[in-house]
């Protein structure tokens, strides 16, 4: 294989078919503030039958190098020079006419989330069938056949039954799998996988990524595969390329980058990515976190220390249940039980992780705390907030018990009124839950808090979309922080985020904690950010939790089968 890097040719082992060559690509994006280059004579090979996998965070230009290759940059984008070769092709020299058949006949593309990118009006048979009719000989019977076909080789159950299903009827790893047979309808040369697992659990990952990798196997498929996970690249790349603001930096084998990189971006990178062996220390710089860092302590003593205090909030055979409706009249026939027998305690200082895999019930239990459910929701068993009955509480109690338990959501963006100003979306719930603070006090608070979280002193003034992802996270935390709460929920809070911006928060949320004994429950799916975070781990299933324990106990000595198969399923650095 051939990769060139900033004009330097490097000959990889193994040589064969070039399926995609490209060459001093270089794009340009159209701004307020006026040209900006997005992509600078970026150079890859990718081979018949290989991964190759471009990493880099959000904005290096991964995403419109994706865009330039099928020639659907935005209105605002241009490519400015450089050749793109599929096998014999230029594809900057097709008419679009011709292009049109590249797109999904040659060249198929997975993209990041499925929900915005299927049709939600159509059936999934239907845009599978579409997809046959453009760029393959099937049609009407022969066409429906096949694409039930790749329904049930994308591991769709009943596909004949599936088939006419909306995208909406489908869970988010099947709306992935459904992607990836419209991707493959036409047997494509070349597939672009943008970021295709990012939003899933690790088990779902893991079944998404076999399926990829067998079917590339079956077709000899060449995959560029787009994403910023580190440890997905190592488990199924053969080649990779680190991209850093529009430039690839470093194109090494797998082996020989993880073993030895080179360029110091690649080394921040590596650093960044938390595990059970860097707690105590700092993502961000490689050296400890401070002159004199907290002892880790034992799990024993961990466990003595919080056995002898009064847990801050406890959980009693917490269940929700949803009525099942149906007919003309909407009238109760069933019930869905999605959080079922659910008990944990939690202790000031402490942080527990709620893992499980998407559906298992961890964000209801979280919502069911925070008394966010809707009316239909049935809730019953018992938790307490500082010895106060949470789930009863109603009025002035209740307000006042909101103020001791905040949340952190998934999504800033969704999260923040994009109408108000940072200043006043702090100030909001402060004036709401801290009445007793005036106006002076408040200000002077958040102004305060801002610092600590480390955004500058104009955030006040601005509103979210100005910020980037991990500010916006970070502006949502000090919203949570404002009222000084005793418990914060993490939903989710650095799913979305690059490898850095995640050591950021997870650093932030270190301190905070050390500083303020805040507890945490955290909700995640990424085990990384449990081993270096968490002290003790509940694991969900089915509504149930099946394992608790100690964050070590739980990872080196799993007791539950549903535990050993999540963990069996974590890529690995």
């Amino acid at each position: 294989m051939t990769t060139e890097v900033n004009g330097a040719s490097n000959r990889l082992d193994g040589a064969s078919e070039e399926v995609l060559a490209v060459r001093g690509l270089s794009v340009q994006v159209a701004s307020d503030a006026g040209l900006f280059e997005a992509v600078k004579s970026l150079q890859l090979a990718v081979e018949r039958g290989q991964t190759f996998a471009l990493v880099g965070e959000s904005g290096c230009g991964k995403s419109i190098t994706a865009l330039a290759l099928l020639r659907l940059l935005p209105e605002a984008g241009q490519i400015t020079a450089g050749e793109i070769r599929l096998g014999a092709q230029d594809l900057n020299r097709l008419p679009e006419h011709r292009m049109r058949a590249v797109r999904g006949g040659q060249i198929g593309i997975i993209f990041q989330e499925p929900a915005t990118s299927l049709n939600p009006v159509l059936t999934v048979g239907q845009q599978i069938v579409e997809m046959l009719a453009a760029h393959t000989s099937y049609r009407g019977a022969a066409a429906v056949e096949r694409a039930q076909w790749w329904l049930a080789r994308v591991g769709i159950p009943e596909p004949k039954r599936r088939f006419h299903d909306y995208p909406f009827q489908f869970s988010g790893g099947q709306k992935q799998r459904v992607m990836i047979a419209m991707a493959l309808a036409a047997e494509p040369s070349l597939l672009i996988a943008d970021e295709p697992t990012t939003a899933l659990d690790v088990t779902v990952q893991a079944q998404i990524l076999d399926l990829l990798a067998d079917i590339q196997h079956e077709l000899g498929m060449a995959i560029l595969l787009i994403t910023h996970d580190l440890a997905v690249v190592k488990n199924v790349a053969d080649h990779v390329a680190l991209m850093r603001a529009g430039e690839i930096v470093e194109t090494r084998d797998v082996a020989g980058f993880f073993a030895a990189p080179e360029h110091p971006y690649a080394l921040e990178l590596l650093a960044a990515v938390p595990s059970l062996a860097k707690r105590g220390r700092s993502l961000t710089t490689g050296s400890l976190a401070h002159s004199e860092p907290p002892r880790e302590p034992s799990a024993q003593a961990t466990a003595i220390t919080w056995a002898a205090e009064a847990p801050i909030l406890s959980v009693d055979h917490l269940s929700v249940r949803y009525p099942i409706r149906s007919g003309m009249l909407h009238r109760v026939t069933g019930s869905i039980q999605v959080v079922d027998d659910v008990s944990f305690d939690l202790c000031a200082g402490e942080t527990l992780a709620l893992l499980g895999e998407s559906g298992c019930g961890k964000t209801t239990t979280a919502r069911a705390l925070l008394r966010l459910l809707g009316k239909d929701a049935k809730v019953a068993g018992y938790a307490s907030l500082d010895d106060e009955a949470l789930l009863s509480a109603r009025g002035r109690r209740l307000k006042r018990l909101r103020q001791k338990i905040q949340i952190v959501f998934q999504d800033p963006y969704a999260s923040l009124d994009p109408r108000m100003r940072v200043g006043e979306i702090l100030d909001e719930g402060v004036a709401a839950l801290r009445p007793d603070r005036s106006r002076a006090a408040r200000s002077a608070s958040v102004r305060r808090l801002l610092e600590r979280v480390g955004l500058p002193k104009n955030t006040l003034d601005r509103y979210p979309h100005e910020f980037s992802g991990g500010q916006r996270q970070r502006i949502a935390i000090a919203r949570a922080l404002a009222v000084e709460p005793a418990v914060l929920v993490c939903d989710e809070p650095t799913s979305a985020l690059d490898v850095s911006v995640q050591a950021q928060i997870l650093e932030l949320l270190n301190d905070l904690q050390r500083e303020y004994g805040i507890a945490y429950l955290f909700i995640t799916h990424n085990f990384g950010v449990v081993e270096y975070l968490s002290h003790r781990i509940a694991v969900m299933h089915a509504g149930k939790i099946i394992e608790t324990g100690n964050t070590e106990s739980v990872l080196n000595a799993p007791q539950h089968a549903q535990t050993r198969c999540l963990l069996a399923s974590v890529p690995r650095l």
